[in-house]
């Protein structure tokens, strides 16, 4: 059954693959996978958060209930494998491996509701828009958790720079927060020869963007994980002209909510501060793309305990390093406990030789399909026993 499972499951990843559709336009995935959850038996419901999808399995009456999730969109790339089952939709390219996620829990769906090896109820949610962000939002918007109540909520992403057959997780922040800001200076234009008559925006937005780096350096924690990055610099100047405007853009990360808060009213603090001393106005906005995703530490004792049942306990680390990308299950775990953890993908063990995500020559790993579902499959029976 195992062998059939997981050649079922890579036929499934490759017509997904095929078809690749970008946030909240996962019309034919949802379809797909919607068709084959009614097949197996489950209780479907459709259009969750706009395309997103909800199946329930039940075994026994057992009443605590375990989520699972899986995220259905694609990149905006053009893929250049040049597989026979690449990318159809030109400009479109699962790059992230989202559609090994999606196989690998509709794998974990047909494990379960053949073993019935639980007792308690199982909630297999297919998320869309997952990579701008907003995906878990509008499913929790939607009523996600009120029509379909969880106690806990568990997620996994492939990672290549990890060997095949390990998982990594930790307690605590394990993917950072996105925050983008953008800073409008307004000065004084004058001509470049005097600038004794100008109030010069590109003095000012230099001096900020120094004083930046001292909110990760000075401020957080050196024990905590922080970035700010200035990524854009636009200015309506010419060569022989002192710009009146000047707009700074960026982006900043980290992995728990406290720093977050920090980062943004130090960065505010800095930006008014400067302005006000060179006699400059200061526009500030800043918004919140990712929630941080912090891992239960309840959660994480048993997910660690279904890794090790499933890759081994040597193949198992549970407590790696975050990263510093972004995910949007964290804001699922703003609201029940849960658990995220990496499953490793990649064919060599030296990080550097595996194509990373979001390239163009990107590919996920069949032979990882059936690890990531007997390990949801396993966290389910540990947490619903019979």
């Amino acid at each position: 059954m195992r062998k059939n499972l997981a050649e079922q499951m890579k036929e499934w990843r490759h017509r997904i693959h095929h078809d690749p559709e970008l946030a909240f336009e996962e019309v034919h995935t949802s379809a797909f996978v919607a068709q084959l959850l009614e097949e197996t038996g489950l209780d479907v419901h459709r259009g969750i958060g706009g395309t997103g999808v909800v199946a329930t399995l039940k075994a026994g009456d057992g009443p605590f209930v375990v989520g699972l999730r899986a995220d259905m969109d694609a990149i905006a790339m053009t893929e250049k494998t040049g597989l026979p089952y690449a990318s159809a939709n030109p400009g479109k390219m699962h790059a992230c491996g989202h559609d090994g996620h999606v196989a690998t829990l509709l794998g974990a769906a047909r494990l379960l509701s053949e073993q019935k090896n639980f007792n308690g109820t199982v909630r297999f949610i297919f998320q869309p828009a997952e990579e701008p962000g907003k995906g878990a939002q509008a499913m929790i918007d939607d009523g996600l958790l009120d029509k379909f109540p969880m106690d806990e909520i568990y997620g996994l992403h492939n990672a290549s720079e990890i060997p095949e057959g390990t998982i990594h997780t930790r307690v605590g922040g394990i993917l950072a927060s996105e925050d983008n800001f953008t800073i409008r200076i307004k000065g004084k234009g004058a001509h470049a020869s005097s600038p004794h008559l100008s109030i010069d925006p590109l003095v000012t937005a230099s001096q900020i963007i120094l004083a930046l780096q001292t909110v990760v350096s000075r401020n957080a924690s050196p024990l905590e994980q922080a970035v700010v990055s200035c990524t854009e610099l636009h200015t309506d100047g010419v060569h022989n002209a002192i710009p009146s405007n000047v707009e700074i853009l960026g982006d900043t990360r980290s992995c728990t909510p406290a720093i977050q808060k920090l980062i943004e009213r130090r960065m505010k603090s800095i930006c008014e501060s400067i302005c006000t001393m060179n006699g400059a106005g200061c526009e500030w906005l800043y918004t919140h793309e990712f929630a941080p995703t912090v891992n239960w530490e309840e959660c994480v004792k048993v997910a660690v305990e279904a890794a090790a049942s499933v890759v081994g306990k040597e193949n198992v680390n549970s407590s790696c390093q975050p990263w510093m990308a972004s995910e949007d299950f964290g804001a699922f775990l703003r609201h029940i406990p849960g658990c995220f953890v990496f499953l490793g993908s990649g064919k060599s063990p030296v990080a550097t030789d595996n194509i990373p995500l979001h390239n163009a020559l990107y590919d996920y790993n069949d032979d990882v399909l059936l690890t990531g579902a007997s390990f949801f499959a396993e966290l389910v029976r540990l947490r619903l026993p019979q």
